[in-house]
């Protein structure tokens, strides 16, 4: 299991490093050199998930931690640029566009690891079920309309989030993994829909991917993000 502080219950956007107490430049260690912020979660627990090979996982699990790599070192590089006085400039402009690519691919795997694995399916009389059905009309409206959303033409994320001013919830596209989120709502339920998610196993069928998806989805775990 993960074993980042607190993960379910800091998992919204930006959770987990303010939950550990670690500032957006890093931890000070010695001489003031920022330390690294994040360290990959363990994701074995789903080897041996129904519809998702060992192989795919293992790739999938290995460029995630490729975002976290990145991550931290864009943390370090735009510290350094700090202390040296060169964040208004246009290299450091550039390189803080990238902080939000890099930091959203390495949130948005953790997210959807962290809802796979399940195997018992989503009761429509509990909490989600209920606040699905009261967004969308019913559980199989809002499936038809993720499902829908995932076959979209292009590369992303497909996100169930909920609004935080209201609870009202909403299936949206995330193009790449920084454009198209909503402001202030919480990820609830995450689908990754680049090909590397899904063409070991499935070739270009997406749709069987999606539904090897819906087998698998830990209902438990998108329920306690619920606000």
């Amino acid at each position: 299991m993960p074993k980042r502080r607190d993960f379910l219950k800091a998992s919204g956007w930006g959770g987990a490093a303010w939950a550990a107490g670690i500032t957006a430049s890093g931890a000070a260690g010695q001489e003031g050199k920022p330390q690294a912020v994040y360290s990959p979660l363990d994701f074995s627990r789903l080897t041996g998930t129904p519809g998702f090979s060992e192989t795919l996982l293992k790739n999938h699990f290995t460029l995630y931690q490729g975002y976290v790599t990145n991550t931290n070192r864009l943390l370090e590089i735009l510290a350094q640029m700090g202390r040296e006085g060169k964040l208004a400039t246009p290299e450091g402009a550039e390189l803080r566009r990238r902080l939000g690519w890099e930091w959203n691919g390495l949130r948005l795997h953790e997210l959807y690891f962290g809802n796979l694995g399940g195997k018992a399916p989503l009761e429509s009389g509990g909490k989600l079920g209920r606040v699905l059905a009261g967004s969308f009309g019913s559980v199989e409206a809002w499936t038809k309309d993720f499902k829908a959303v995932a076959a979209m033409r292009g590369i992303g994320w497909v996100a169930l989030v909920e609004d935080g001013a209201n609870g009202r919830l909403f299936n949206i596209w995330v193009n790449e993994h920084d454009g198209g989120h909503f402001a202030g709502a919480g990820p609830v339920l995450i689908l990754d829909v680049f090909e590397h998610a899904y063409m070991i196993d499935y070739g270009l069928k997406k749709a069987d991917y999606v539904e090897a998806f819906f087998k698998a989805i830990d209902w438990a775990a998108a329920e306690a993000r619920l606000r």
